[in-house]
């Protein structure tokens, strides 16, 4: 039988091991990371990712910044979730559970491919109250042409089958296989990043969660939605992703009142990874903006 991530074996190096601590919320445990001072900015991971994808950008963000950062159920760290619970309205009911028992209401969310769905979906059927969201290469709209049409049933296909995820799991421990996924996305990562989405992608559980996810995906609701979106949305698109074009951050920055966009040369899909201190910078000079417009400050976290 596969076994999930052991944090007191995968986890002995983990980025940020001593900001992390776990919490019981809707039924199984979380891994969560707490690290800095100020308003509470809440940062969730794509598909497939973990806390370790904010590394880089959260010490950067500290300063300004009570950042708080989860693994997804089934991620990283995290138990799984019931099957059902892998969908974008099973994630953001989970993950608001989890910000009640933390007793947490973030000004700020920052959320990364599907992470940025989650976010908005959060906003708009969850009761959260964030100030911002930070979209960057959001996943915030349906795949278009034959990867649209082809991609859900292959992942619900091989979500259904628990071999595909140990087959893919096994596959991964092929040194060239990681890079050359990263490179899929138009990502160049350094050997310690590399390193640690090869442990991830080397675990059967943490893979079955992330196929599970995508199997059951669904944004068309969201996308007639979004416009409705309270929240100031800030938009950021690298030129080099080949997993969310940023024509599709564009057409979405269209589309919602008031949302506005920023296009990051040289970068791919994970271009927070890549460039942090780019992108730090540009959450928070959003914020900053949004605060001179008049916007009400709250308390700090506690």
């Amino acid at each position: 039988m596969s076994r999930p991530l052991d944090w007191n074996v995968e986890g002995l190096d983990w980025p940020h091991r001593q900001a992390s601590r776990f919490v019981e919320a809707a039924g199984i445990r979380w891994h969560v990371q707490r690290l800095g001072q100020g308003p509470v900015l809440l940062l969730i991971h794509g598909t497939g990712g973990a806390t370790h994808s904010w590394r880089d950008l959260m010490p950067l963000l500290a300063n300004d910044f009570t950042c708080v950062a989860v693994d997804l159920p089934g991620h990283g760290f995290t138990a799984m979730p019931p099957a059902a619970c892998l969908s974008l309205e099973g994630m953001a009911r989970l993950l608001a559970a989890l910000l009640a028992r933390l007793r947490m209401s973030p000004e700020l969310v920052i959320g990364h491919s599907a992470g940025a769905a989650i976010a908005a979906r959060l906003q708009l059927h969850e009761r959260l109250e964030a100030d911002a969201i930070v979209s960057v290469n959001g996943a915030l709209l349906p795949l278009r042409g034959m990867s649209g049409l082809v991609f859900p049933p292959a992942a619900k296909l091989m979500a259904s089958n628990a071999i595909a995820s140990r087959l893919f799991a096994w596959r991964a421990r092929d040194p060239s296989v990681v890079p050359r996924l990263l490179g899929d996305i138009g990502s160049r990562l350094d050997a310690r990043g590399e390193a640690l989405y090869a442990r991830l992608a080397r675990n059967p559980v943490h893979v079955s969660a992330a196929l599970g996810m995508m199997a059951r995906w669904d944004v068309a609701p969201l996308k007639a939605m979004l416009p409705t979106l309270r929240a100031r949305l800030h938009l950021v698109a690298a030129a080099r992703d080949r997993a969310v074009p940023p024509a599709q951050s564009r057409a979405v920055a269209v589309a919602v009142p008031h949302a506005t966009f920023t296009l990051v040369e040289d970068a791919g899909h994970l271009a927070h990874e890549e460039m942090p201190a780019r992108i730090a910078a540009l959450i928070v000079d959003e914020w900053r903006r949004g605060r001179a417009a008049g916007r009400t400050q709250r308390k700090p976290a506690m």
